[in-house]
């Protein structure tokens, strides 16, 4: 990438033609002292992952990026919320705002098909890595995800999405140090698919369902069942519709 006026002042950017993961190198950086702030970017990933130890299919074309930062592991977790609100609204500006959701916890759909996804690692007691990996050109047929190509006709350039995404990122990780998650929690509950509808979440013990209520003050989810008992889930996959 040249120099580019719009990038954000104070953040760091290494650019790679291929790489393991982007995560895995945030780690290895924060292993030797780097904290960030710092974005990590690869043409192509050969052993890219998503949650749960999930593979995620890396091919070109697409988006393969991490943001290295500073964080207290009380509040990691959340960073993951900033980015895919930031993700959201990189994706708003070539997709009508109507068709852009988030999905609990880490997902962002288009028309309810995955585009974008956030994977949030600690990577030193000090920095943690926040992974995000978007569809820009392929997407997977066997989860029927969606590529912004197919989406809207056409395939923006992955270093003018990074540009986007690091900017939108600045600005959501400026307010929630200075505000807090209250304003990060509305803004992403405004965003979000399925509030107020059936939902079911898998935990590993168990299949919970009921109406997706909100999340909470630590980005929990809150689902509340038949009988009107309201469960907070920390870690689910979740599906729509009954």
């Amino acid at each position: 990438m040249t120099a580019r006026t719009d990038w954000p002042d104070g953040v760091g950017l290494l650019r790679y033609g291929v790489l393991d993961s982007t995560n895995a190198e945030a780690i290895r950086l924060a292993q030797t002292g780097e904290c960030g702030p710092l974005w990590i970017m690869a043409a192509r990933q050969t052993a890219g992952r998503g949650r749960l130890g999930r593979v995620w299919i890396s091919q070109p074309g697409n988006l393969f990026a991490t943001l290295l930062i500073g964080a207290e592991t009380s509040r990691s977790a959340q960073t993951g919320f900033l980015a895919g609100i930031a993700a959201v609204d990189v994706i708003r500006t070539y997709v009508s705002a109507e068709r852009v959701r988030l999905k609990w916890p880490n997902d962002i759909l288009i028309d309810g098909r995955k585009c974008a996804g956030v994977l949030v690692e600690r990577a030193h007691n000090r920095a943690v890595a926040v992974g995000i990996g978007m569809d820009l050109v392929h997407a997977p047929a066997e989860i029927d995800a969606v590529s912004l190509l197919s989406a809207c006709g056409a395939a923006p350039e992955p270093d003018d999405v990074l540009i986007g995404l690091a900017n939108h990122m600045q600005g959501w990780l400026t307010l929630w140090q200075d505000a807090g998650f209250a304003p990060v929690r509305e803004a992403w509950l405004k965003r979000a698919a399925g509030a107020g509808e059936f939902i079911r979440a898998r935990t590993p013990q168990r299949t919970i369902e009921g109406m997706f209520q909100a999340i909470d003050q630590d980005g929990a989810l809150l689902l509340r069942d038949s009988g009107g008992v309201c469960h907070r889930i920390t870690a689910a996959d979740v599906c729509y519709g009954s």
